[in-house]
């Protein structure tokens, strides 16, 4: 038993070091020093074929590289960065709604049957009779509505690098981004695939040409840590059945 008691007290003790680290000081920045952005931009690869490599051609204004006046400046190739446009706007509604009603009565009356029941009336209970032998009455009635409503509105601009080139030439991306107001530090993050022809000469691709994409908004701080239950609320709320 004490074990186990010791195993959650651990527990909850590696969830609330997040919380410690920014108490009474701003939320620490994550280290990039290992980022796979840092990473891809340090060791970027083999030059393309065809790229200027003598001084005299990257001076030429009609050189193809990217350098160049005319050059196609896009993310192509590994360490590369390039801008993603994240603009979510949508909203959806579903509304269901179901009735059913359903009534049912039989009844059964003797008023007459070779004087039989006469004679049992007045032996009966005064009030009582054998007119209707058997009533029965039945009913139900069962009604449900549900509703869905949701309004999701989201405008960002990130820079993402160039990780690897897959064997078919598609790019994979990932961009990172972290700004710090006061005691709160809003995170965004944003990986996934995306085809060279997709990006744009301003080298700008949007969230909707980007496949697998995964995009997350949030953050940490002193109003995030309100915003969030207590370690032992979501404990009970996982393990409670009522």
């Amino acid at each position: 038993m004490l074990r186990y008691i010791g195993l959650i007290g651990l527990a909850l003790t590696l969830g609330a070091c997040a919380r410690v680290n920014h108490i009474g000081k701003t939320p620490d920045f994550t280290p990039d020093k290992s980022s796979p952005e840092r990473v891809a931009m340090i060791a970027s690869g083999l030059p393309q074929d065809g790229a200027p490599r003598l001084g005299a051609d990257r001076a030429s204004l009609w050189s193809g590289g990217q350098t160049s006046l005319l050059g196609d400046r896009r993310a192509m190739k590994r360490g590369d960065i390039m801008t993603v446009v994240i603009e979510i706007d949508e909203k959806a509604e579903i509304k269901n709604k179901t009735s059913r009603s359903r009534s049912g009565s039989e009844s059964l009356g003797i008023p007459h049957l070779f004087g039989v029941p006469q004679r049992i009336n007045q032996g009966i209970t005064d009030g009582a009779s054998l007119d209707d032998a058997v009533s029965i009455k039945s009913s139900s009635d069962a009604s449900g509505d549900g509703s869905v409503r949701r309004s999701e509105s989201l405008t960002l601009r990130v820079a993402a690098t160039v990780i690897d080139v897959l064997p078919n030439g598609v790019l994979a991306i990932e961009g990172s981004q972290e700004v710090r107001v006061n005691f709160e530090l809003r995170e965004l993050l944003v990986t996934g695939y995306v085809r060279p022809e997709d990006i744009s000469r301003q080298n700008e691709i949007t969230y909707d040409k980007i496949a697998s994409a995964r995009i997350s908004y949030g953050g940490r701080g002193q109003i995030t840590d309100v915003q969030q239950p207590r370690i032992g609320q979501q404990v009970l709320d996982a393990i409670l059945p009522f």
